[in-house]
């Protein structure tokens, strides 16, 4: 996804945990934000002229940027691309000035846009990239078996968090009050439960896979299996709604990339991780891991079934506080929903 996400820049915390930033450091990333070529290898005409998108996160989720950058597809639709890092913040101030036109985002964004950020869900991209962890031993079982229990987050009101409010409130829990949540560096949460500071923690893939196959971390909720999230999107591609208005065919060429990009993830998962890994978009480089995780991610883009996905989690979220208890599903759906290829 941060989508992803945070306050902290990922990809610096992608660094503390395998390093991930060496390759930006010796200017391994130096070559990304010129690509000239579209597709068929040609040098592309830019129609839209330049576009720059916060992508360089270090998840492997955010396979569709990689993807429509590295192959061409934006390059196809007339882009000229700019592919950067950033923070939440830096992300949501440049959506609102113009120098970003989309994001790959998540729930996060839900409580910016009822806060008053002019942002459209234009399609979903994915499923599952969130695990909610405890020791293989731990005594907890089950989201009730939280009650009490400390909670460690990259951050207050991240989607680690948010994955993990839905858990425990559809336990009948009180997110507010029946658990603790404590912030921690994503780096630093496994050596916390060891140390007895927190009991679980939410973090993102690759992270949390790596945590399950080296460190002994099993998974409470895989929001890739979990029957509260299973076959829905969890990431998202929205659109800045002033840039919809001043130029949908602009923003719909963009979702028509990313589409092209989701299609050929589903396609040829294999040569997506070896682009990840050798281009350094992720801190690792254990490819069988890394074509797991994009296979269970079920990279489809969808248009008409996302908006009964974003009913779904705005239903939900009214349970746990991250959305107003008074807030109108239907009507949030509504609000926030642009189709980039329906016909005007």
């Amino acid at each position: 996804m941060k989508g992803k996400h945070g306050g902290v820049p990922r990809a610096a915390r992608v660094a503390l945990m395998i390093a991930a930033l060496a390759m930006a450091a010796t200017g391994a990333w130096a070559q990304y934000g010129s690509k000239k070529l579209g597709s068929n290898g040609k040098t592309a005409t830019f129609k839209y002229g330049k576009l720059k998108i916060q992508a360089l996160g270090g998840a492997a989720c955010g396979a569709p940027a990689y993807v429509a950058y590295e192959k061409g597809y934006l390059a196809d639709e007339g882009f000229d691309v700019e592919l950067v890092e950033g923070t939440f913040e830096t992300e949501k101030t440049g959506l609102v000035t113009g120098e970003f036109t989309v994001t790959n985002g998540d729930f996060q964004w839900f409580t910016s846009i009822q806060a008053g950020l002019d942002l459209r869900v234009i399609g979903g991209l994915h499923k599952g990239c969130l695990k909610l962890l405890v020791p293989a031993n731990s005594p907890i079982k089950s989201g009730a078996d939280l009650k009490g229990k400390r909670i460690g987050v990259d951050e207050i009101g991240g989607t680690p968090m948010s994955i993990s409010t839905l858990v425990v409130a559809n336990a009948n829990l009180d997110p507010q009050k029946d658990v603790s949540w404590i912030v921690y560096p994503d780096d630093q949460l496994p050596e916390a439960v060891k140390k007895g500071e927190i009991d679980a923690f939410a973090t993102w893939d690759p992270f949390g896979a790596i945590f399950i196959r080296d460190q002994g971390f099993r998974a409470l909720t895989d929001i890739a299996v979990d029957p509260l999230f299973k076959g829905r999107s969890c990431c998202f591609l929205y659109a800045s709604g002033k840039k919809i208005k001043e130029d949908p065919a602009r923003v719909a060429a963009i979702a028509r990339a990313y589409k092209r990009a989701d299609d050929y993830i589903a396609k040829n998962p294999e040569d997506v991780a070896k682009l990840e890994i050798d281009y350094g978009y992720v801190g690792t480089k254990d490819y069988a891991l890394i074509t797991d995780l994009i296979k269970s991610y079920d990279y489809v883009y969808t248009t008409d079934h996302v908006r009964d996905d974003i009913n779904y989690f705005t239903t939900q979220f009214k349970k746990t506080g991250f959305l107003k208890k008074s807030t109108d599903a239907a009507a949030f759906t509504k609000q926030i929903y642009w189709d980039p290829f329906a016909k005007s």
